[in-house]
């Protein structure tokens, strides 16, 4: 904390409040310092490391050569306090609230459905909000790229995108948002039924005006030293300085406990202290420095801050190219490079189109506008986006020291080593030259990431070729490449030997040869992706071939024959990627003529906390204030997958500041066992059975004092042979007792009959919830009677309440929990919070103290588990037309180290083996394996989208087998309503065979299947696919007992209601629709309803808030109490038929009528017997169809998603606009899972990717530029309340659409090389994945290891 540090004064101000503080610690972070110093947490903490942009902020500073004020976006994570001199800082909390009123930034949000969770929330708005304060009227383009920073786990990203498209001056089509006469979806009726897509109506929003805006505070504007950035025009050389009162800045120091911060104003000063500090590290934007202390146990004891220093910030012209200071941001990099390609000649700008190209993907806006292009080059990296051009490029560096300057060329002696260069200790980079690019000089750089948005490339580069004057033969080239080596290397053999050849085939061909032997990879190379790596290498080298050829055979002016080298169907592999703008409408069905104003069931009505997310002022777990004396925790766990625990030294920490105490399992007062099965323990005592496996807790005052005495912690190990992945629990036959089967039908004979046999295995890797507000705990004991109160994010009160209890050795009415909301819950606060709320709870019992613990990102994602990995192998017989007659399937899922949720989830893999398909004979086996991995748990959709997805693999074989249409077979195999399952339930109300045919329509899929033919005839290395895929869920526990809940309503004597019910909230809408519920039951207007919280001492043995059924089963509940209510005041209402709602209410209480009511409901009729597979597992199912079409790039694996059309069938929805942002987020969630994300373990079992910057899930950009969404019509559900239909995991699997898109689209590809056979294709497919599939002359001449003769840097799950 910023108390921790001695030295200068530091001066800023928040939200127009001045802050002076003067005990600075360097390793505070601006987001610590909001949070906890100030109390301003609308400012968010999702990762740590600037990668999901949830902590944004607005920085705002004097631009003194502009005359005017900057504003920028930034990561409060990252952002070093120290670095505020001078800076005013602007928070969520700051540009509106509820009180008064909020910004349109806000409001828009809000409105527009844009806030599920609310944890992004904040981060979002204040993107948009320096956005605005930038550019009042921004396009459509500028508001997608602010975004390239923000992660949200919940919505899809389309409400957001399309309430702040109002802002737009080009804002495309309104998706009838305009009302107006001649717009293309006005309201249309069908069978009387009024269909509308108006979710919200922007006339309601109040207009931007920037001249009301926060001023900049004026004695920032006034200051007695400033340097700014200097542009200077064309062949000119200076710096600018202005002094005011003759009196220059003096140089800053701040000394924390274990860093010093020195911030010089003179380059002289800053040479000197590099001298006197060889070690000392230079810091800009802290995006490297900041991300290296806190994750990789890094300490720097001086950091030199360069902010100040003139030379190192400017711009300046020259005859050579444009030099940039060392210090100067991306962001300006990128703003002055843009200017100089629009002014100046092209064949002077190749290079720096090349360094647009790479900016365009570099990270997100919020990094960008404070890293810096020094630091970039500086760190070194070996997957440097940059460094690639500026070794291509031959940029020249301006070094300094106490010795004076010299000059250097980034070439291939520059980098020296893995993260080092050739500058001496003491030596500083001052500044880069990039250069001009000359007549007969050509440039490209290329990137390639597992998503397009904000990532870091797998493999990257920079290409240049010089050619003799008037001529296609090559003078001079430089090929070179990132994540190839272990520095930015050039391709230094292949390049002298093209020299003096003729750019063409030939020469393309004899390169490739070359690269593929320069550009080679050990098959055990650190990041994996070998094969793919060594095809990137010749793909790009292919790209920037055809890129020259086409430039050259225009530039020569047709004096050559090199256009006929390019064949019209290559053309398509040089253009750069672009992302259409977003077009969508979402249908939905109007409430019936009639329906009363007040009741707004079935209306769209806004998430009712979502303007207090939008503000910041919603509270989350980590939100609630500090007790006095509180502890914070921090998790001290195994570095083992498989070990005995020789010893624990805890020495070390006793002399870390703020220490107090170290919990373990000597602590625990009650039981150590824990877990769904009673086989796992709060603190492991003798073994640790995987990675992240807690063995204790480290006491302190603050959180950082706590990271700091964990880290302190020895542990000696003994170690055991871990196993990791599913084949390898197959070998070992390491499996969790409880084997499920189910057997219909003959499966012999249905292959007897059938004319096809087919025989296959597909695997689905795991995935990590990322819900933004990571597991927190905050325990309270009371000091009496073992009394504990905790306050968790968790959608399982029940569990919590019993796990804490066993572990205190307390009944459990002495445990009070306590939900407010959850920022994202997706099933991974169904049980894995019991792990951390466990571990405080003993730590608050032993000190007596509030205990606090909040994971960090990394942390989360080592511990708690995910969605479980599959493997399935089947055997399927069918006929010539594609009929199914049998099928044999082996389920193995990789449970990890305990059995948690691992059996429902298989059994409900095994309940949708089928998908939605009617198959005769079925023989179906599931197995968990036992493995030495934090062990998998719930995940949206709970088993269902894996069982789904290996359905939907056979039926895709059987089409390709048969040469038939994909959507043809799948048609024929469709159930009918009546028919029997495999588990034989009879299909009731069975919908999917109308939403197939509306999808058809509505997409015109098959006019767009003929569209998608021509262009892959007429494309070679762009192809695209479609695909239409069913899906069909079931709703309710399959654990029959938990499909009950209760609710609690009490009505005080002015006539406002407060509800209590089972469910928690965590951004699906479950409260929102319980209001609804209750409104429309008692009559009252929604603004009457409040519900607080959810908590275990108002409604207990609460079911978890899972399964999709909340909305039903708690919805029914309150139903129930607020029908007990009437019942009470039915005699009231007759002796005053006319009287108000608060008069009957009076009435009640002065006749000492109870106004407290209890609800109970449970799902009648539900039961399933594995052994005699009979009894009704399900109450009832939720239908859906999609249609995708997605691009790939043939020769990187990148793919475009663009266009989905879903129809689905949610009943009579309750909300329209809650409805469709589970579906729209469900699909995006299900694009991440079947496309993008892809957790990666090395052979020890040690998890690669703990964090944004390796794990990647779905941006905005990932999106389908056009996204419908259809609300089936007309399909009351009899089973639910008010006839509505459980929504929340059934739309994940539709996404399934756009795998199969992508496979389609493959399949065209290795048409192209003449493999037409059925192939396999794991999940996700990521670009290396799709790349690898496209099997072409790039692909052979990188042949893959034999498995086996190699240990490969990561493996699968």
């Amino acid at each position: 904390m910023a108390s921790g540090g001695t030295g200068d004064e530091l001066v800023f101000f928040v939200n127009g409040k001045k802050v002076v503080e003067k005990n600075v610690d360097p390793e505070t972070t601006l987001l610590i310092y909001l949070r906890r110093k100030l109390g301003l947490c609308g400012t968010k903490l999702g990762c740590g490391e600037g990668g999901c942009g949830a902590c944004t902020v607005m920085i705002s500073k004097y631009d003194n050569l502009q005359k005017k004020i900057t504003h920028y976006s930034a990561n409060a994570c990252l952002f070093p306090i120290c670095a505020l001199h001078h800076v005013a800082v602007t928070t969520v909390e700051g540009i509106g609230n509820t009180k008064t009123r909020l910004h349109p930034a806000q409001e828009r949000i809000a409105k527009s459905h844009g806030s599920q969770c609310g944890f992004c929330t904040p981060g979002i708005v204040m993107s948009m909000y320096a956005l605005l304060r930038n550019a009042p009227e921004p396009n459509m383009e500028e508001i997608e790229d602010a975004f390239q920073g923000n992660l949200c786990r919940c919505t899809g990203y389309r409400p957001i995108l399309e309430g702040y498209r109002t802002f737009a001056k080009n804002q495309g089509c309104c998706g009838k948002r305009g009302n107006g006469p001649s717009c293309c979806m006005n309201e249309k009726e069908e069978n009387a039924v009024t269909i509308s897509s108006s979710l919200f109506n922007p006339a309601e929003f109040q207009p931007l005006d920037p001249t009301q805006e926060p001023i900049f505070p004026p004695e920032l504007l006034v200051s007695d030293f400033r340097t700014g950035i200097c542009i200077l025009p064309w062949g000119y050389a200076a710096l600018y300085q202005e002094t005011q009162n003759s009196k220059p800045h003096k140089q800053l120091c701040f000394k924390g406990e274990r860093v010093m911060w020195i911030q010089p104003t003179t380059l002289q000063e800053l040479v000197a202290l590099k001298a006197q500090h060889p070690s000392a590290k230079l810091v800009v934007g802290n995006t490297e420095v900041g991300i290296e202390m806190r994750l990789k146990n890094m300490l720097y004891p001086v950091i030199l801050a360069p902010a100040w220093i003139p030379e190192m910030n400017f711009v300046q012209h020259t005859d050579k190219g444009i030099a940039f200071g060392a210090s100067c941001t991306l962001s300006l990099v990128e703003k002055v490079l843009s200017k100089a390609v629009a002014e100046l000649p092209p064949y002077k700008t190749e290079v720096f189109k090349a360094v647009l190209e790479q900016l365009r993907w570099f990270a997100g806006l919020q990094i960008r506008n404070v890293a810096s292009l020094g630091g970039n080059i500086m760190t070194a990296s070996p997957i440097s986006d940059l460094n690639p051009v500026f070794m291509a490029s031959e940029t020249q560096l301006t070094l300094a020291s106490t010795e004076g300057k010299r000059i250097v060329t980034v070439d291939e002696k520059f980098f020296t080593g893995y993260r080092k260069t050739m500058l001496k200790p003491e030596e500083i980079l001052l500044s880069i030259e990039i250069p001009y690019s000359r007549k007969g000089e050509y440039f490209s750089a290329f990137k390639q990431a597992t998503r397009r948005e904000d990532d870091i490339a797998i493999v990257t580069c920079g290409m240049r070729v010089l050619f003799q004057e008037d001529s296609h033969r090559v003078q001079k080239i430089k090929l070179s490449y990132g994540g190839m080596a272990p520095t930015t290397v050039l391709a230094v053999k292949t390049c002298q030997k093209l020299i003096g050849r003729d750019w063409n085939e030939k020469l393309m061909q004899e390169a490739c040869h070359l690269l593929a032997d320069e550009m080679n990879l050990s098959p055990s190379a650190p990041g994996g992706m070998v094969d793919f790596r060594r095809i990137l290498t010749l793909s790009f080298f292919f790209k920037f071939y055809l890129t020259v050829l086409q430039k050259l055979s225009q530039q020569l002016n047709g004096n050559n024959n090199l256009s006929e080298m390019l064949p019209s169907s290559y053309l398509s592999a040089t253009e750069l990627f672009h992302k259409d703008p977003i077009a969508n409408v979402q249908l939905f069905q109007e409430v019936p003529p009639g329906q009363a104003v007040e009741d707004t069931v079935g209306r769209p009505l806004v998430h009712l906390s979502a303007a207090k997310q939008a503000c910041g002022e919603a509270v989350y777990c980590d939100d609630i204030p500090h007790y006095e004396n509180e502890l914070y925790c921090t998790l001290v766990t195994s570095t083992k997958a498989h070990a005995k625990i020789i010893s624990v030294d805890t020495t070390e920490t006793q002399s870390v500041p703020g220490f107090v105490y170290f919990i373990s399992a000597k602590d625990i007062p009650g039981s150590n066992v824990t877990g769904i099965a009673n086989d796992e323990t709060v603190f492991a005592d003798d073994t640790v059975t995987c990675v992240g496996h807690i063995i204790g807790g480290v006491l302190a005052d603050t959180q950082e004092h706590s990271r700091k005495a964990a880290k302190a912690v020895k542990i000696k190990y003994e170690d055991l042979t871990p196993i990791v992945t599913i084949e390898e629990a197959i070998e070992k036959k390491s499996f969790f007792k409880r084997i499920r089967k189910i057997n219909k039908g003959n499966v012999q004979k249905g292959f007897e009959e059938s004319d096809h046999i087919l025989e296959g295995e597909m695997y689905i890797g795991g995935q990590e919830h990322f819900y933004l507000e990571t597991h927190c705990t905050v325990a309270v004991p009371k000091g009496e009677d073992g009394e504990m109160e905790l306050f968790v994010s968790t959608q399982n009160l029940t569990k919590t309440q019993e796990f804490v209890a066993n572990v205190l050795g307390v009944p459990s009415n002495r445990i009070l929990i306590r939900v407010k909301r959850m920022g994202g819950g997706f099933g991974g606060k169904e049980t894995r919070n019991t792990i951390l709320s466990t571990v405080v709870a003993v730590a608050a019992f032993k000190t007596g103290c509030p205990v606090r613990c909040m994971l960090d990102r990394d942390e989360d994602m080592l511990i708690s588990g995910g969605r479980h990995p599959f493997l399935g192998q089947y055997k399927v017989g069918f006929m010539n037309n594609g009929k199914v007659n049998s099928l044999e399937v082996s389920y193995y899922s990789n449970g990890g180290n305990s059995v948690d949720l691992s059996y429902g989830v298989m059994e409900r893999a095994l309940f949708h083996l089928d998908n939605a398909y009617n198959i005769p004979n079925v023989s179906s086996l599931g197995i968990v394996c036992k493995t030495n991995l934090s062990s998998n748990t719930a995940f949206r959709g709970f088993g269902g989208p894996q069982g789904m997805m290996i359905a939907e693999c056979w039926m895709h074989d059987i089409a390709m087998k048969c040469g038939l249409p994909a959507e043809q077979v799948r048609k024929l195999n469709l159930y009918n309503e009546g028919d029997l399952t495999h588990f034989n339930q009879k299909l009731e109300g069975f919908t999917v065979q109308r939403c197939w045919e509306e999808c058809l329509e509505s997409s015109n899929y098959h006019a767009r299947r003929k569209l998608i033919d021509e262009f892959n005839r007429q494309n070679r290395w762009k192809k695209r696919g479609m695909a239409i895929i069913p899906t069909k869920f079931g709703i309710s526990f399959t654990v029959p007992f938990l499909n009950q809940a209760g609710a609690l309503l009490h009505v005080y004597t002015d006539g406002s209601v407060l509800l209590t019910h089972g469910g928690t909230e965590m951004g699906q809408g479950l409260h929102t629709k319980m209001i609804q519920v209750a409104s429309r039951t008692l009559g009252i207007p929604t603004s009457k309803i409040y519900i607080s919280e959810t908590s275990t001492n108002t409604v207990p043995n609460t079911s978890p808030t899972a399964a999709s059924v909340s909305s039903d089963i708690n919805g029914m509940a309150v139903y129930n109490a607020c029908q007990t209510i009437l019942k009470r005041l039915e005699p009231f209402k007759q002796s005053n038929p006319k009287g108000s709602w608060e008069d009957w209410i009076q009435a009640a209480y002065v006749n000492c009528v109870s106004l407290s009511a209890t609800g109970f409901y449970r799902m009648p009729d539900l039961g399933y017997d594995f052994d005699k597979n009979e009894g009704k597992p399900f109450c009832y199912f939720t239908y859906g169809v999609a249609s995708s079409e997605v691009e790939i790039d043939c020769l990187t694996g990148d793919h475009k998603n663009l266009r989905t059309d879903i129809v689905m069938d949610v009943g009579t929805s309750l909300n329209p606009a809650i409805d469709v942002g589970q579906i729209e987020g469900a699909f995006v969630q299900g694009i991440g899972l079947f496309t993008l994300e892809e957790l990666r373990y090395s052979p020890e079992g040690n998890l690669y990717t703990r964090g944004p910057g390796m794990y990647k899930i779905p941006a905005f950009g990932d999106i389908p530029s056009e996204f419908y969404v259809s609300l089936l019509r007309n399909c009351p559900n009899s089973k639910a309340i008010y006839s509505s239909k459980a929504v929340g995991e059934p739309p994940l699997f539709l996404s399934a659409s756009v795998f199969y898109a992508i496979k389609d689209a493959i399949f065209s590809a290795r048409r192209e090389s003449g493999l037409t056979e059925p192939f396999r294709l794991d999940s996700p497919a990521t670009p290396e994945r799709i790349r690898n599939a496209c099997v072409d002359i790039f692909t052979k001449l990188c042949p893959s290891a034999e498995p086996g003769t190699f240990k490969p840097w990561s493996v699968r799950a």
